[in-house]
Order: C-alpha cells, then sequence, then structure tokens
C-alpha cells in the first residue's frame, strides 16, 4: 500500500517545481525594466527637464515661425527619445529646481549642462558623459589682456551659476575671489557689464557664444584651471537603472556617429540667426504671452484667497478657541514664510503624494493659500472697523448671528475692504514673478528666455519693468475710480 502511495507523492512536488519555474520569466522581466521606463513607454512620451536660458546647450528660438525649444541638449534628448521609441516634451525649469523636479517624478531625465559631482550623485544616478566641456572665463574686453593667469584671476569678485559645477571650482581654485552666486547666467552677464563682478566662469560654448555676440565681452584664454575640464551627464532617478542604460546606449551611438558636431552646428545656426529682426518684434510675443500668465495668476491668487480669506477671517473672530488657533497658526504660519518656500512644497509636495500636478496648477495653488492667509486679516479688520453696536442693534431685532452679518455687517465692511483687496491684488501681480522657479511661463520667466535668446541681460528686464508698470499703475487708477464712487454711496 504504502508502496503505491510514493508515486502519488511526487504528483504536488512536481506541480511546486513547475509552477516555480513557471514564476521565472516574470521575475526575469522585472530585472530588464524600472517604473521610470514602464512609465515612459505607458505615456509615449520623453519628459525632458532643462532650463532653457543657457544657449548654445538649450534655448529658444524662432523655427518654421514656432517657437521652440532648441540647442544641441536637446537634440541630444530628441535622439534618446527617438531610440526609445516616443516621443519628446521638454519640460521648463529654473536649474536648481531640475533635481528636485526629478526626484518626485516631474520630469524622467534631465538634460541641461549638467555635470555629476558627488553631491548630486548621492540624489541621483548620471548617464555617460555625453560632452567634455572645458571652464572659460568671460571678462569685459577692456579688461581682458589684465587676466593673464588663474594668479591674476584669483581675489577679484567672480560671478557663477548657483548650485554648478563652476561654483564649486570657483570655491576650491579661487580662495580669495569674493564669489557671486545666481541662478542665471544671463543675470551674471549684466553684473559683469555693470562692473559689479570682474569675470563669470562658464562653460566654454557659452562662453564663446556670449563673446560671439556682445562685443563688449571677451574670453581670457590665458586662464586655466587645474580642473577645468568636466564631462556633462544626463541625470535619471536612482531607481531607473533599465533607463539609464537604454539612455547609455543612446549616446554610445552619437559618439560612434559623430552627431555632435552636426547638433552643435546647428544650435550655433539658430542662436545666430534671425538677426536682422528687431528686437521688440522678435520678442514681443513672450511678453504678451507672459503678461496675459501673470494677470491669470493674480486673479486666481486673489479670487481664491479671498475665499480662503473670508472662511480664516470668520476663524478667527469665531468664539470657539479651537477654531481660532487653527485659523491663527495657519495665518502666521504662511505669513511667516516665503512665497518660494511655499511654492516649491506645493509642487513638489504633490509630486511625493503622487498627484501629477501640473506647473500653472501648483502656482496657482500656491499662490492662492499664499494671499489667503493676507486677505483674511483684510476681512477681519474691515469686519471689526464696523461699529458694534450695530451688530447689537440686529441681535435686538431678532437677527441671529449669521444674519446680522450677512445683512448689516458685512454690506458695512465691504467698503473697508475692498480697496485693500484690490492693493492685494496688485502684490500678488508682482509675487507671481517667483512661480518662474517652477517653471510657470509667466513675465519674468519670459524675461529669462528672452535673456538667454538675445544675449542681451539688460534691456529685456528695462521693458519688463515697464510692463509691470502699467499693469499696476492701470489696476491702482481703477481702484481709485471704484473707491471713489463707493464713498459718494
Amino acid at each position: 500500500m504504502k508502496k503505491q502511495l510514493k508515486p502519488l507523492l511526487l504528483i504536488p512536488v512536481l506541480g511546486l517545481l513547475l509552477s516555480l519555474f513557471a514564476f521565472q520569466t516574470p521575475v526575469h522581466a522585472e530585472e530588464t525594466t524600472d517604473p521610470i521606463y514602464q512609465r515612459i513607454q505607458q505615456s509615449g512620451e520623453l519628459v525632458v527637464g532643462l532650463s532653457a536660458d543657457y544657449a548654445p546647450f538649450e534655448f529658444h528660438a524662432t523655427v518654421d515661425g514656432e517657437d521652440k525649444v532648441v540647442g544641441f541638449d536637446v537634440a541630444i534628448a530628441g535622439k534618446i527619445a527617438e531610440d526609445l521609441g516616443v516621443k519628446l516634451k521638454v519640460e521648463e525649469l529654473g536649474f536648481d529646481a531640475l533635481l528636485g523636479a526629478l526626484q518626485t517624478g516631474k520630469i524622467d531625465i534631465v538634460i541641461s549642462g549638467m555635470n555629476p559631482t558627488p553631491e548630486r550623485e548621492k540624489e541621483v544616478n548620471f548617464t555617460d558623459g555625453y560632452m567634455t566641456v572645458t571652464q572659460k572665463v568671460v571678462v569685459r574686453k577692456a579688461d581682458a589682456d589684465k587676466f593673464t593667469s588663474l594668479d591674476v584671476l584669483n581675489g577679484v569678485a567672480v560671478g557663477v551659476q548657483k548650485q554648478s559645477d563652476q561654483e564649486t571650482l570657483a570655491k576650491a581654485e579661487l580662495p580669495n575671489s569674493d564669489i557671486t552666486s545666481l541662478q542665471k547666467v544671463p543675470d551674471l552677464i549684466t553684473n559683469l557689464t555693470n562692473e559689479k563682478i570682474d569675470a563669470v566662469i562658464i562653460e566654454g560654448p557659452v562662453a564663446d557664444a556670449y563673446a560671439q555676440v556682445n562685443k563688449s565681452l571677451a574670453v581670457a584664454d590665458q586662464v586655466h584651471f587645474k580642473d577645468g575640464s568636466k564631462e556633462m551627464a544626463a541625470a535619471v532617478a536612482k531607481n531607473a537603472p533599465y533607463l539609464l542604460e537604454k539612455i547609455n546606449a543612446s549616446i554610445a551611438d552619437i559618439k560612434a556617429q559623430n552627431l555632435l558636431e552636426g547638433y552643435q552646428k546647428e544650435a550655433n545656426e539658430l542662436m545666430l540667426g534671425e538677426g536682422d529682426q528687431g528686437f521688440l518684434k522678435k520678442y514681443l510675443p513672450y511678453y504678451i504671452s507672459g503678461a496675459g500668465y501673470t494677470v491669470f495668476l493674480a486673479f486666481i491668487g486673489v479670487l481664491f484667497g479671498a475665499v480662503l480669506g473670508a472662511i480664516l477671517a470668520l476663524m478667527k473672530l469665531s468664539k470657539s478657541k479651537l477654531v481660532k488657533l487653527l485659523a491663527t497658526i495657519y495665518i502666521e504660519y504662511v505669513r511667516g514664510t516665503p512665497l518660494l518656500v511655499q511654492i516649491f512644497i506645493v509642487y513638489f509636495g504633490t509630486g511625493v503624494l503622487g498627484f501629477d500636478m501640473s506647473k500653472l496648477a501648483a502656482g496657482c495653488i500656491a499662490l492662492a493659500l499664499n494671499s489667503g492667509a493676507y486677505v483674511a486679516e483684510i476681512i477681519r479688520a474691515g469686519i471689526n472697523a464696523v461699529n458694534k453696536g450695530q451688530l447689537e442693534a440686529a441681535r435686538s431685532l431678532g437677527m441671529n448671528q449669521a444674519q446680522a452679518m450677512r445683512f448689516i455687517i458685512f454690506p458695512q465692511a465691504i467698503k473697508n475692504i475692498l480697496p485693500a483687496l484690490g492693493n492685494e491684488f496688485v502684490t500678488v501681480i508682482k509675487e507671481s514673478s517667483v512661480v518662474s522657479v517652477i517653471g510657470v511661463s509667466e513675465l519674468i520667466f519670459q524675461t529669462g528666455v528672452v535673456q538667454g535668446a538675445s544675449f542681451k541681460p539688460f534691456i529685456p528686464y528695462v521693458i519688463v519693468s515697464l510692463i509691470y508698470f502699467v499693469l499696476t499703475f492701470t489696476i491702482s487708477r481703477l481702484l481709485g475710480v471704484a473707491e471713489r464712487r463707493m464713498a459718494n454711496d
């Protein structure tokens, strides 16, 4: 009997072995992909993050009558997308926001003239280098003969891009220099031409481009850094090893076919093209678009901020200590922290929580949340300005608290609230410029685009200041008319 059972006992054992063998294929498949690569394939597009104010690496240009982000970094990204079998989508951000966007899943890859550093490599993975560049020094042409060596440069005021390899290089090899770190290269050039600093350290292709376009600048060719040659690479998230492998294969193909030379030539032609157009004719559409976004951001921010502010004001006027405490904590926290920090929290925080929120939506929400705290105090002050006897009279006539506030207090308080609310709208128009750091195409962002494409660091700011003045002056006059009419009523 026992001998007959032994073959039967082998059946479940064989079944277990077959099931284990059957699961080997899916496990192997998991090892040849990653979540980022899967997302790219499912969406059908590769989202590349960059800061398009860094010609000839990435900048705006008019191609076939259409504004596009171009440059040899963009061409490389296009090649990678083609090899992956998907479309390329460019996401513009401030340079110091790129790695944060990558880590929170807002973008799939960073290609923006970035050099691998030990600090960055702790947070993200870098591809093989696709281009070796030498750091150069841009100076005023009148001072070019002064800078004959690194020792001469050491001790003068030097400008570098914030959180860049040039910043690290300057701190290491120019210990006696006064180093100014700014986010955008055009701003550094403005400081250089206005004699706020004496030199700017930037990548060779960018330095050559500025010297070629701006005749008042020159490259100090005799200044050589000990650690001045760096390889540029793309950055991907830590959990994207398969995507990293695929991108490295594309980079190897670019090198094998010597495609980079063609990319550089095309970028230089676009950078120096259309020189016969006037400045305003060429770049006015950027300012018009930016002004539209600025007004929209301010309107949405104040509109929803007013709703939130009204709720917070009533909470703060509540008799409940807990409700009053919650409103007070929110108002004091928002008013006590920079708007820039709040924008980063909303934009990157939603990515951490798994929400795919657009830059424009994040900017609107951050402005509304910020404005709500200030509007709350405006509304509370307007209500408190109404004589308390009005509320007592309403209650004596049989009205409850809600009815008294609706029919008696609010109609009188509105005259105090509206002028201040209008001033808040003017303030938000100017403060909305901060959302440019996450790539919302408002006025300041578009000004950076114009700076990067035109190589004119000063004129774009003059124009944008005039636009802001027209917007705020017009709104202020309209508010003045509304106040006079309300005073006569």
